[in-house]
């Protein structure tokens, strides 16, 4: 496949296309391990959960990590980016019918956006990282460093290709195949949900995100949840 697929164009239109179904696509490609996911790559996220910390989810979607994030951090302002329309159409519904409306929604690419510097305690993302190349990675840990106050803390979360070979054959086949179907089957696409493994695959897992991240001075720790089936990292401006 071309590098294309790494584009702004393709990605907004591939996940503008999906926004009616990706949540539970999602849901079914992790096994319904996404939603245990979403809260287990908060915790190592050591911030006030009294304050009114400024928090900031990238490739928001659907929005779908919030709820956690609000778990964890009930006095957090949070602030969600993502650059599909289609993705925040969905978010800002469920803004208003599950948050009162008070995530500010931001549509904006995180590559080249008009955050403020130095004003998030935290920044997260969850299943955003598998849809850049190496040189896009570079310039969104530039963009988390520059967002970040002294001191704030991040962490990102991926599905990944596991490290077991039995359970790398499976899983590979449940998203190159099984998935897919289930995308034809129920949702209308098939192509769409075949780019989800395609993005996994080159993705592999997050050790070359870590590389990128700790070469622009952030402290990164890597972290990996069953067996390699997701991997993420976190760490500290």
């Amino acid at each position: 496949m071309k590098e294309s697929i790494y584009s702004e164009a393709y990605i907004k239109g591939l996940f503008n296309r999906m926004s009616s179904s990706y949540e539970r696509v999602n849901y079914l490609s992790s096994f319904g391990f996404s939603l245990r996911w979403r809260k287990q790559f908060l915790r190592p996220m050591k911030m006030s959960s009294t304050a009114p910390v400024q928090i900031i989810d990238l490739m928001t979607g659907m929005g779908e990590t919030w709820g956690a994030i609000h778990q964890m951090f009930p006095m957090a302002k949070l602030t969600a980016l993502d650059f599909s329309e289609g993705m925040l159409t969905y978010a800002q519904n469920k803004n208003k019918k599950k948050f009162n409306a008070q995530v500010e929604v931001t549509l904006q690419n995180v590559l080249h956006n008009d955050l403020p510097s130095d004003f998030y305690d935290g920044v997260t993302c969850a299943f955003g990282l598998k849809t850049l190349n190496p040189e896009q990675v570079e310039i969104l840990a530039q963009q988390v460093k520059r967002i970040l106050k002294p001191g704030g803390q991040f962490s990102f979360i991926e599905v990944s290709e596991p490290t077991n070979y039995v359970l790398k054959l499976l899983y590979s086949f449940y998203l190159s195949t099984i998935i897919p179907l289930l995308g034809k089957m129920l949702f209308g696409g098939v192509r769409e949900y075949k780019m989800l493994w395609e993005y996994t695959h080159r993705f592999k897992n997050a050790k070359e995100v870590e590389t990128i991240f700790q070469s622009t001075g952030l402290t990164t720790t890597y972290q990996t949840y069953f067996f390699g089936c997701a991997t993420g990292v976190y760490g500290k401006k």
